[in-house]
Parts: C-alpha cells; structure tokens; sequence
C-alpha cells in the first residue's frame, strides 16, 4: 500500500511539472474585442515585480504546513510523553523489523496528504488555466494589437486572429493564463487546510483562543494574497474566487474522508482462532491483536486490552 500510495504521489509531481514548466500543453486561444474595458489596464510587469513574488509564496505554501505540522506533533509527543494513552505507547509495525514512532507516522501522513494535495491543486488550476485561456485584465497592453489593419479605428470589432497580437510572446501567453488563479488556489489551499489541522488537533488546550486567532490568521492571509492579485491587476475578481473555491474544496475533501479531521485511525479488535489445534483455541481467548484496517498494520498486545494504532 506504502509504494502505491508513494506512485501516485510522483505520478501528481510529474504532471503538476509538465503543466508549470513545460510547453507541452498550450492554452485555447480566445479573442477580443478592440479597446475593451476590462482587458486594458497596464501591465504589472513579470511576476518577480509583484508585491508577492513567487518565490516567497512558494516558500511559505512548501516550508509553512512542515514547520507548523512537525512542531504541533512533537510538542503534543513532548507534552504527554508520560501519559499511558499517548498513541496508546505503542510501535507500529512497518515492513519487517522496521519499527517507526507513532508521532513520526502521523507526521509524515499528515505531510504527505498535504503534498498530495498541493500538487492537485496545481495541476485543477493549470488544466483550468489551458482550456480557458480566459485574458488577463492586461492582456490588451502586451498584446499591442495594430488596430488599424484589424479594422478597429471606428469600430469595437471582436478579433480572433491568432496572430493579432505583436507583442512580446512570453507575455502573452503569460496574459492568457489568468483563470483561475494559481496564487489564490495554493495560498487558500495551505491556509484552510492548516486551518483545520490547527482546530483539529490544538482546539481549546493551548487557550480558548489560540486556535482561532492562529486559523482566521492563516486565512486572512490568503484571502489578501487574492485581492493583492486583482489591486496589481494580474487577475479579474472571478480568476481569483474560482482559485479560492478550487483549493479550499480540495483542503476541506482530504481533511474530510483522507486524514479524517487528523484524528486517529479506527481500529477493529479480535481473537486469534485456529480450529486445526487445541493450543491456539485456548490461546485465542487470552491474546487479542489490533489492526489498523487501512493498513494492515498489526501490534500484539496484552491479554484483555486492545489500542488504537495512529
């Protein structure tokens, strides 16, 4: 199941690189209208120009749930260290005589869905993105369109032509790429989904309001990454709120049905039997094992106790 779940994960990484940067897939290519409102406002520059650059949104969707995810863990491991129901003390088994911290386990979970995620994240935007081909709100400033030998002196003629444009080309395609928002998708996606990691697993016991301050912190920020977007006019107002709803429905299913609000695993219980041998029936009634149904992950316990495994 381990390496299953690791080829999908590299299948998500591959795709989400050819989508941002490769030229594999090109977006549709829509018209426009001559002078219109609503794609003549002047260009922001590249993205390294912007109030947010890449590399510092980059930074924080990849380095942010990693920092704030491993520091709840080990301070929750360190807080109840001595406590007989901390992951219930018990080593889960992973392959052979490999045995891994039950704090690391969820750790690594927890990232890992989170990854997962992210790189969905992308690729919904990125196909979005391509089979739109939706204009930025300054497509017509790089486009630099000769509006004569279209016919567009006197007249607001809708242009279809692929070639009406003689601007530079890396910024219009950059300019053709607007809908949805790729900012706004990643940055609501890392804020809702740490968001819900924060209410889940803090809640009240670091204060009555720890936890909401740090939550409504994280999605402050992400919604203002959106409106910087359309103050800079890199996109319009509905790029961005279909980035928004993209990532927020992506973080709120895998919080949901994957990691099941961070909490932990269901667990069955039973009796080894055997009906070959007398020795293992009398066995079967003193020994009970736990299983963790989604892997298959089994700990021998004492008689009469059974405990969940994380």
């Amino acid at each position: 199941m381990l390496y299953f779940q690791v080829v999908i994960l590299a299948a998500a990484a591959m795709l989400a690189y050819y989508f941002e940067f490769t030229d594999t897939f090109s977006p549709a290519l829509q018209g426009f209208i001559c002078r219109d409102p609503s794609l003549t406002k002047p260009d922001p520059g590249p993205e390294q120009d912007g109030r947010l650059q890449p590399v510092i949104l980059f930074s924080v969707v990849g380095g942010l749930p990693v920092v704030l995810i491993s520091g709840v863990e080990l301070v929750i491991f360190l807080l109840h260290y001595n406590s007989d129901n901390l992951y219930d003390q018990d080593k889960v088994v992973v392959m052979g005589d490999c045995y891994v911290n039950p704090m690391v386990r969820r750790t690594f979970r927890f990232l890992g869905v989170y990854i997962f995620g992210l790189f969905t994240t992308d690729i919904f935007v990125s196909a979005g993105q391509l089979v739109t081909g939706s204009l930025a709100p300054y497509f017509l400033s790089v486009c630099l369109p000769n509006y004569t030998a279209l016919g567009c002196l006197d007249t607001a003629n809708f242009v279809s032509q692929s070639d009406a444009c003689t601007g530079d080309a890396d910024d219009i395609m950059r300019a053709r790429k607007t809908f949805p928002s790729k900012e706004a998708a990643l940055s609501v996606y890392t804020a809702v989904y740490l968001a819900m990691y924060v209410m889940s697993c803090v809640g009240s016991s670091g204060g009555r309001l720890t936890g909401p301050l740090l939550s409504l912190s994280l999605v402050s920020a992400a919604v203002l990454t959106g409106i910087n977007r359309m103050a800079e006019y890199r996109n319009h107002w509905s790029d961005v709120i279909a980035g928004q709803a993209i990532g927020g429905a992506i973080a709120v299913f895998l919080v949901v049905f994957v990691v099941q609000y961070f909490k932990k695993r269901r667990v069955v219980s039973h009796s080894l039997s055997d009906s070959g041998t007398a020795d293992t029936d009398e066995a079967s009634a003193q020994t009970n094992h736990c299983v963790d149904v989604s892997d298959k992950y089994t700990v021998p316990q004492s008689p009469g106790s059974c405990t969940e495994v994380t």
